[in-house]
């Protein structure tokens, strides 16, 4: 009988839907829009946690960096407590006691800074500029597609004012003509132009943290303004086969002994790691995602109570019907159990709708945002769990009444 209830149900469902389209549309409608919203919010979540995890294994994994601080950095560094905001700045000491250290295999002191890049007639926006050294290819990845990168020579004494620009920034400024040994000028200053840098396939970019161009680190920090706090770093790679863990123990031991730091005194300095990225990265997707299923969930409770309403006028529309039904010796249970299925059956189209949505609006964003964006099996078996628990939810009330209708009164019924 359940089996046969359940069918019945569906079909009364769909001729329901088929009869009465523009109602069964505006009714389900909410539905459609929470289920395709959380489909793409899933959808954007999963596509930015694979770029940035593409990106941290196109890097060096033994890699990380020393700043003055990080976990505690906020906004207004007038907030920072007393004892941070004294710490000292890093420079090439640091730098040079951490590359003494056993496990390690490099240690530099970059920075970064946000300036223009020109060409003549031609200009970016306001891009990250880096003051690295011959290290940077193996950290960053990525190949060289033109020219050459640093030599010794460019990267001590001063530094030479060369530069290695980045492939976008390459085709912007001069197009299809050669760059290799043109001047350009970045933050103003002139640099000769030696080589082109294309970045890994699978690099994960935030817009407003495009890299434009690398110079040496020596001549970048006579010539661009940055703050010693945020973009003064220390970029450490641990030999080959060491634990990152072990290289940073060897790290904060040199730059313990190098500061003068007594056994129980608190650390100057804050470690970056691959790790505490993407454990950011996922704090914050999550966050996101867990905001926008609230708000999704707006639209959801919008389509229940459309259901609901669309359900009671069916059960009033149809009261006769259910008199025969009862007369015929129809149990309330399987009045109830109909009038659920029908319910759920609606939400379910819905739910059905909204994944199809999703799943295109999942794919534009592929395209639109370069990224290897795609919709999760598990957001797609939930989101249609969640148009049927809707149906059955706001289902409830309509399928009682009928459920507890008197038969006689219900054959009278006109």
């Amino acid at each position: 009988m359940l089996i046969r209830n359940l069918s019945e149900g569906v079909a009364v469902a769909l001729a329901t839907l088929r009869t009465n389209k523009l109602r069964s549309f505006l009714t389900v409608l909410g539905v459609v829009i929470g289920v395709a919203t959380v489909m793409v919010m899933a959808s954007l979540v999963d596509g930015v946690r694979t770029q940035v995890f593409n990106a941290l294994n196109a890097a060096t994994p033994n890699a990380f960096y020393v700043m003055r601080f990080f976990s505690q950095t906020p906004l207004n560094p007038q907030n920072l407590p007393w004892e941070v905001r004294i710490r000292p700045v890093l420079n090439e000491e640091d730098a040079n006691a951490i590359r003494r250290a056993e496990e390690i295999r490099h240690a530099g002191l970059w920075l970064q800074s946000m300036v223009r890049v020109e060409y003549q007639s031609q200009r970016t926006q306001s891009l990250w500029v880096l003051g690295a050294d011959d290290a940077y290819m193996e950290i960053k990845g990525g190949t060289v597609a033109q020219g050459r990168f640093f030599t010794a020579a460019e990267l001590h004494g001063g530094g030479a004012e060369v530069a290695v620009l980045e492939l976008e920034t390459a085709r912007h400024l001069f197009g299809p003509a050669n760059p290799i040994g043109e001047t350009v000028r970045i933050g103003g200053r002139p640099f000769r132009v030696i080589g082109i840098w294309q970045q890994p396939d699978n690099v994960f970019q935030p817009p407003g943290f495009t890299i434009g161009a690398i110079v040496p680190y020596e001549v970048a920090k006579h010539s661009f303004r940055y703050s010693d706090t945020n973009d003064l770093f220390i970029v450490v790679l641990g030999r080959s086969g060491i634990p990152v863990t072990q290289a940073q123990d060897q790290a904060t031991v040199a730059l313990r002994k190098q500061r003068g730091l007594r056994p129980g005194m608190p650390n100057t300095f804050d470690f970056i790691t691959q790790d505490q990225i993407l454990d950011t990265m996922n704090s914050l997707t999550s966050m996101f995602f867990l905001v926008m299923t609230a708000v999704s969930s707006v639209a959801l409770l919008v389509g229940g109570i459309g259901v609901m309403a669309i359900m009671m006028v069916s059960v009033t529309d149809r009261t006769h019907e259910i008199g025969l039904r009862m007369a015929c010796g129809a149990t309330r249970r399987e009045i109830l159990w109909q009038f659920l299925v029908e319910a759920a059956t609606l939400t379910l189209v819905g739910g059905l709708a909204g994944i199809g949505i999703g799943l295109s609006s999942g794919q534009v964003l592929k395209r639109l945002l370069n990224m290897a964006s795609g919709v999760p099996l598990w957001s797609a078996f939930l989101a249609t769990l969640v148009s049927i628990g809707i149906g059955l939810a706001f289902g409830l009330l309509p399928a009682n009444r009928a459920a507890r209708m008197d038969p006689v009164e219900a054959l009278r019924h006109e």
